[in-house]
Parts: structure tokens; sequence; C-alpha cells
């Protein structure tokens, strides 16, 4: 039996019903470190295959339009992204963190992406924000001046409900590639895989003690090297757990989603995350490899 068998048998539980989900991919057009053997537009062509082949709803990716001031060469993944039919939302310009900035400062950051998804998106629309590290404000005061904005630019929150920082993975895998370690690729293959499992029951456990059911997930995931590795065995443990693949638009009709937080929340989270901290609930114990991850390959 492989490892990866191995691991499937022991993570799988039974499938209880099927629920929806909307995959959504931040930090387009170029996100972390990636080995030397991959461009960042092979990446991004990698990820739209997966997403055709496996033939799913649209994906909004989230733009951060400074990586395409500083590597022009990148607007070349907009691009792509957009012939193959997929969306664009704002990530905003520069991804700042609005816990070190003022409204104001966050707010011009977003209106600099503009010009940017107007041209991309031509005569769709892309007034979606994600918030870079789902940090929307350390103070109540702060998050409601930016919600404010944001409603009255016609802006709708990308909200997150469910969240394995995928990201982590990148790093390690690109320090592994450049070693030829392939036994320390097959253990990120593993860790990652197990770790959004774990995750899936994390959210899911969340759900059902905010809502007694469960909601219309939104995963957050990167235009990573490592990412664009694991995609298909990714949405294939999605649908093993009885997940199967609608809009963000979709997802959003749920009235969890009309719901703001109007909290502050320091450091950030989902959005069920800022929820349990608000009703002082107490969020499920969890893991995330951290050491690992940071001594592998090194």
């Amino acid at each position: 039996m492989t490892r990866w068998l191995m691991l499937w048998f022991l993570l799988a539980p039974c499938v209880a019903g099927a629920q929806q989900m909307a995959v959504t991919i931040d930090d387009l057009p170029a996100s972390g470190a990636r080995p030397a053997t991959i461009s960042r537009l092979e990446i991004a062509q990698t990820i739209l295959e997966v997403l055709r082949r496996e033939r799913m709803p649209p994906v909004y990716g989230f733009v951060n339009g400074i990586r395409t001031e500083e590597d022009p060469g990148t607007l070349a993944i907009l691009t792509a992204w957009r012939d193959a039919g997929e969306p664009l939302g704002s990530h905003t310009w520069s991804h700042p963190d609005l816990e070190a900035e003022t409204p104001a400062e966050f707010e011009r950051d977003i209106e600099k992406n503009e010009a940017l998804l107007k041209t991309s998106m031509g005569g769709e629309d892309w007034h979606w924000l994600r918030y870079p590290y789902l940090h929307e404000g350390e103070t109540v005061e702060k998050h409601r001046a930016v919600r404010h904005w944001l409603a009255e630019h016609h802006y709708r929150v990308a909200e997150v409900t469910m969240d394995f920082e995928d990201y982590l993975w990148n790093e390690p895998y690109a320090r592994c590639v450049a070693k030829a370690d392939a036994a320390a690729i097959q253990t990120l293959h593993d860790s990652y895989l197990a770790t959004a499992a774990s995750f899936i029951e994390t959210y899911r456990t969340v759900a059902r003690v905010l809502y007694g059911r469960d909601i219309p997930y939104v995963p957050l995931l990167h235009a990573g090297a490592f990412d664009a590795r694991m995609l298909p065995e990714l949405l294939a443990l999605y649908r093993s757990r009885g997940f199967h693949f609608i809009s963000l638009p979709e997802t959003e009709r749920d009235a969890v989603y009309a719901e703001d937080p109007d909290f502050g929340y320091p450091g950030g989270g989902a959005l069920t995350e800022q929820l349990m901290a608000k009703r002082k609930l107490k969020f499920p114990v969890n893991t995330k490899p951290y050491r690992e991850l940071d001594a592998t390959c090194r």
C-alpha cells in the first residue's frame, strides 16, 4: 500500500452528505517562493489546467497589482487567467497589513488596484475584496471605517470560512526541489493533505457551533508552486468529504455571509473565527506543522 493510500484510509471519515464549497486563489500573479525550474506563468497555467480538467465553476483570483509593476512579465498571468474564463478580484495593490495602516491608507491601496482590475475584467464585475492576512481591523473603529468605505464603493468582502495556511508549504518545497530531496517532498505532500483534512473538520465544527449546520464554505488557497502541484489531490480530498463546488457569488448568497463581524480582532482570521471570538466561544484546538516546515530542507 502506498504512503498516500495509507494516509487516505487514516484520514477519510464517512461522508454524511454533499456540502458546498467555493475555491478561491489569493496572491495573483505571484505567491511565495518557487523552484528555479518553474516560472510564475507555468504555475498559473498548471492551476488553470487543473480547474479546466476538474470542470470547476468560476474561481476568483485575488490580485496584488504591485507584482505586475515589479515584474511586467506577470501581466501574462492575469491575461491567461481571464482567457481561461476565470474572474479576478482585489487583494489590494501592495498587500498591506490593515493593522499597520490607517483606514485612509488602506483604502488608497485598494483604489490603486482598480485600474488594473478594470482593464483585466472588461465589463465584468471585479468589486470583491479579500483582506490581506485576513486582517479586518484590530479595533472595531478601524473595522467599521473600512467596511463603510467598501460599501460606498460597491465592494463585497470575499470572506474565508476554511483555511489551513496552504502557503506555508511553498518555501520548503522550493528548498527541497533545489536539493533534489524526493523523500522530503513526499513528506511535504503528506503533511499538506493531512493538515488540509484536519482543518476541514475544524471549520465544519465551528460552523455547527455557530449555526447548528454546515454552511457553504470558502477555503483560502494561494497561487504558489506547491499549491499548483497539490491542487488535484486537494480537490479530490474535498470531494471525498462530500463537497461539491460552486462559485463565490453562489456561496455568499447564504445568510452567513451577510453578517458583518463588526468586531475588532487583532491577528485576523476567517469570518467564522472572528464570530467565535466575538461571541466568546472557544475555537477548536488545532495544530499546523510550523516547526517541521521551517526545518525541512535547510
